[in-house]
């Protein structure tokens, strides 16, 4: 809800500072920077404080962030905003990686798949965090109040929520302490950084989605603005569902299997829309887009959680690969298109979408019978 207050009003922070569209390209950089640099060091952080406090930390620092982004909107300064974008990056990577831990936890508890829908939480609080910027904006309350009133609400959520969290296990009980596996060791593991390949995928898929969907369909198919927002609606929609319902797929059929059920229903999707020659066909194509582009991400967070014992550093490293395929993918497919056109250059996605097909292997089910600090042996 936060992310999207913010990314919903976008316009009114460029009229706000007086910048066009690639002034607002460079600050919106600033955030994605300040995820990708914090993404790698949220599973130590994580380990060493615990993931309820690690929610808390990123949360009020990515709510600190929005009253600076708030200070820089209503003083108009552009190096103000940027700063607060910056620590409004890193403190939502810390917020996700946080989150996906207890999520993980969550599953071994249950001994079922329900990260998808956490996932569709996700996406629910974009949705609601757009239609509130868009009363907002209609009813002429300014970005800086509206980012204000936001920040209330996600205090009181990120200090109070988290108790309800599972008990982190005391670091050293009867005999000898035993150390902490090093967050960073995973970056050496071969199939953590062949999940963050599969994960990489279906970011990029989500993200090129995301940012050039209604504008592809507006340049592509010669439609109104309206009916490239209605394009992209459907594809939230549609992932949306799929991450709600997905989850007795992934019980029924395994990872392996509904990775690549997905990931190619996402590829007849993408090409499917690329080449469509009208509204309607595009449509179907968005809809199967967004179901393959909807389960890879949580599956990859599960994936990566396997293990509760290194599950800290092994879903930071997924989440550092996916995010950066998330922020500096779409960009790129922008400079592509205009060489190719946008339509065209979406279909560079679909090498990302083979890769997470390949490699979907290494996010096979593993469940670790050693006894963990969160999940001690009875």
């Amino acid at each position: 809800m936060i992310f999207a207050s913010w990314a919903a009003r976008i316009p009114a922070a460029a009229e706000s500072l007086g910048i066009g569209s690639a002034g607002v390209g460079v600050l919106l950089l600033f955030s994605a920077v300040g995820s990708v640099s914090s993404l790698p060091l949220s599973g130590a952080v994580a380990q060493r404080v615990g993931t309820a406090n690690a929610v808390r930390l990123g949360g009020l620092l990515a709510s600190f962030a929005a009253l600076v982004i708030a200070a820089g909107l209503a003083w108009s300064s552009i190096p103000l905003t940027a700063g607060g974008l910056l620590i409004f990056g890193a403190g939502i990577g810390l917020w996700d990686v946080a989150m996906n831990l207890e999520g993980t936890e969550v599953e071994h508890r249950l001994n079922r798949t329900v990260m998808p829908k956490f996932h569709a939480a996700f996406s629910g609080g974009a949705f609601v965090g757009a239609m509130i910027g868009a009363v907002l904006s209609a009813v002429g309350v300014s970005l800086s109040l509206h980012l204000i009133g936001i920040v209330v609400i996600a205090v009181v959520l990120v200090i109070l929520v988290p108790r309800a969290f599972l008990p982190d296990a005391p670091v050293q009980e009867l005999g000898e302490p035993v150390a902490k596996p090093s967050s960073f060791a995973a970056w050496k593991e071969g199939r953590t950084l062949l999940i963050g390949v599969v994960v990489l995928g279906a970011a990029l898929t989500e993200g090129a989605a995301n940012d050039w969907v209604a504008k592809a369909t507006v340049d592509g198919l010669q439609a109104s603005e309206t009916a490239g927002a209605v394009m992209f609606g459907v594809f939230v929609a549609a992932m949306t569902a799929t991450r709600w319902f997905g989850a007795r797929l992934i019980d029924r059929i395994g990872r392996v299997r509904a990775l690549r059920l997905c990931m190619s229903a996402s590829l007849v999707g993408l090409v499917l829309f690329v080449a469509a020659p009208n509204l309607w066909l595009a449509g179907i194509g968005v809809i199967l887009w967004g179901i393959g582009a909807a389960l890879g991400f949580p599956m990859g967070m599960s994936a990566a959680g396997d293990d509760p014992a290194l599950a800290a550093g092994r879903v930071s490293v997924v989440s550092t690969l996916g995010y950066t395929a998330f922020f500096v993918g779409p960009p790129v497919l922008g400079f592509l298109g205009e060489l190719w056109g946008l339509r065209n250059a979406l279909l560079v996605v679909g090498a990302a979408i083979l890769l997470s097909i390949v490699f979907a292997p290494a996010a096979a089910e593993r469940r670790s019978s050693a006894p963990t600090e969160r999940n001690p042996a009875v």
